[in-house]
């Protein structure tokens, strides 16, 4: 099992940016891929992207591509999601997810995190 923490949330205006970090601990060795979601007030859950753990290739939800980065410090167990450019509409709480299947779809995880409140006013 793969434990996950999420942190960086806050309140920022239309414009800024901020870095959401996620730290896994546990069977972290498994891990395939990391992935990041999210989901606003009376919305599902939104894929955003995700990083294969051991190469650092990327996939990004369209709305988010060219504005969100993930990367990854294997190091420190941790997944980070840099979100530049953000809009009143990227306003939900984010969560990421550890995914043990190398042949997992990209919506497919074992593990997740509690959440990080993310709000953007305009």
């Amino acid at each position: 099992q793969v434990q996950l923490v999420e942190s960086g949330g806050g309140l920022v205006q239309a414009g800024d940016s901020l870095r959401l970090s996620c730290a896994a601990s546990g069977r972290t060795s498994s891990v395939y891929f990391m992935g990041w979601f999210r989901q606003a007030p009376g919305k599902e859950r939104e894929f955003v992207g995700r990083i294969n753990w051991s190469r650092g290739s990327t996939d990004y939800a369209d709305s988010v591509k060219g504005r969100f980065t993930i990367s990854r410090d294997n190091t420190k167990n941790t997944v980070y999601l840099q979100m530049n450019s953000l809009k009143p509409e990227d306003t939900a709480v984010y969560y990421c997810a550890a995914s043990r299947s190398a042949y997992a779809s990209k919506y497919e995880y074992d593990s997740w995190g509690q959440g990080t409140q993310v709000t953007v006013s305009s």
